[in-house]
């Protein structure tokens, strides 16, 4: 497939960069600063841009079977920057043909597994409480993106950890694994690649974790 990835530097991204490179793809990475890009091939391009305005953007989503994007913020701080950016992203591809597009939120913006205990659920409030401004964020950005022409997935893992790749996780379109508490950056990034083509998770949420 010919892949455009936004936000290629980060966890998840860089994941998705490594592994689509290595299953054979060719990867248009958009990133802010090339210099923080660990990924090298004759099948990467690299991109560069701030995400500032849609029309920068459209030299690197024309043609692309699909759009994945690793946006996120890296602190407290950041909230509301995963909804601007996206909202950036989601105006550029209007004006091009590409319309798959899969995003990262998180596990406590979606619904709660129906089997969690009581442990299950008070984890999930306080996490929610603590990072409230974050999860605002991402669920704007899911409200964006739900509204979207795209053909969109939203792919949400719960406390993130940085693992080799296991291929073990779990996933569940519409809902969350039960007692899936944990899940690797680079098992995200292959969920991600894997759910591209799955037409079953098209304009759906799908639930990730160990």
């Amino acid at each position: 497939m010919k892949l455009t990835v936004v936000g290629a530097t980060g966890g998840i991204g860089s994941e998705i960069v490594r592994q689509a490179l290595a299953a054979g793809h060719e990867v248009t990475a958009v990133v802010r600063d090339p210099a923080r890009l660990a990924a090298e091939g004759d099948r990467l391009k690299v991109f560069t841009s701030d995400l500032t305005g849609p029309e920068g953007l459209w030299p690197a989503l024309a043609g692309r079977d699909a759009v994945l994007s690793g946006l996120g913020a890296r602190t407290r701080a950041d909230a509301g920057i995963t909804t601007r950016l996206t909202r950036t992203l989601l105006t550029a591809m209007d004006s091009t043909d590409v319309l798959r597009l899969l995003v990262v939120s998180a596990a406590p913006v979606g619904p709660a597994p129906a089997e969690d205990t009581l442990l299950d659920r008070a984890a999930r409030a306080v996490v929610s409480a603590v990072l409230k401004d974050v999860y605002a964020d991402l669920r704007a950005m899911e409200a964006e993106v739900a509204a979207s022409t795209t053909d969109w997935t939203v792919v949400r893992p719960p406390r993130l950890q940085d693992r080799p790749l296991t291929g073990a996780y779990r996933t569940v379109i519409g809902g969350f694994p039960s007692k899936g508490r944990f899940v690797g950056r680079a098992d995200v990034a292959h969920a991600m690649l894997s759910l591209v083509q799955d037409g079953r998770a098209t304009k759906q949420g799908v639930g990730v974790a160990y």
